[in-house]
Formats: structure tokens, C-alpha cells, sequence
């Protein structure tokens, strides 16, 4: 290219604000409570790995500050569990981490979400310390 050639332009794509009901939210917590109960999970479990990117989606596009923490604990959880050897002992403090942010966040939710959001937290929390034995 020469110096009189514009340079090719990406046209910024549109950002769409994600709406999610409180049915969605509901059945979201339900799904991540299932897969939970079969433990972390794991590269091959693509699954788990979709999961944990719905969480991110939805985390990002609600704009809350207050969720900052948990969905970049998200990231990192997505992040250590997608490579070939994920640090057992990274995964344990991101998931006690994630349930610490997880049960704060239940004591201030409304709509009945406190319970479901606390037994997720509990459920992270000792995902964390099953792995840091």
C-alpha cells in the first residue's frame, strides 16, 4: 500500500442490550446449580465452558457495578478452566473468590433470589476448598 490508499475502516458493530427476564435469570441459576453438583468443570466439558460465558453475557449487560468483580472472576474462571492444564490451586481461589462476590450479591437481591443465589454462593465456595486439598 502506498501512502494515498486509505486505510480500510471496520465499521464498529452495534451493541444491542441484552434483556433478560427474571424467568431467564431464574432457569439460569437452575442450570449453574445442576452442572455444579457434577463438580468444576473441565476443558472437555464444553457445557461448562458455555455456561460460564452465558454468566458473562448476562453479568456484563445488566451494567451493575456492583457485579464488576464477579464477571471478571468470570473471565478468569473461563480463562484458567480453558487451558490444557488448568493451576488447581488458581481454580480454588477464583471459585472461593466467585462465592464470597456470589453470596454479597444475594443480600441485596430481590425477586427471591437470595436463596438461589446464596446456595450457588455456598456451592462455589466449596468447590474452591475441594480443590485446594
Amino acid at each position: 500500500m502506498d501512502s494515498i490508499t486509505p486505510t480500510p475502516q471496520s465499521t464498529p458493530t452495534p451493541t444491542i442490550p441484552l434483556e433478560v427476564s427474571d424467568e431467564q435469570n431464574s432457569a439460569l441459576v437452575e442450570d449453574t446449580l445442576t452442572l455444579l453438583n457434577d463438580g468444576v468443570p473441565s476443558r472437555q466439558n464444553k457445557h461448562g465452558l458455555s455456561e460460564i460465558g452465558r454468566w458473562e453475557e448476562v453479568l456484563r449487560a445488566s451494567g451493575r457495578p456492583g457485579l464488576a468483580k464477579i464477571t471478571q472472576e468470570m473471565t478468569a474462571l473461563r480463562e484458567q478452566l480453558s487451558q490444557e492444564t488448568p493451576d488447581n490451586h488458581t481454580l480454588a481461589e477464583i471459585l472461593a473468590s466467585l462465592g464470597n462476590e456470589t453470596i454479597k450479591v444475594a443480600e441485596e437481591a430481590a425477586n427471591g433470589y437470595t436463596a438461589p443465589l446464596t446456595h450457588l454462593g455456598k456451592i462455589l465456595i466449596k468447590l474452591g476448598s475441594t480443590l485446594s486439598r
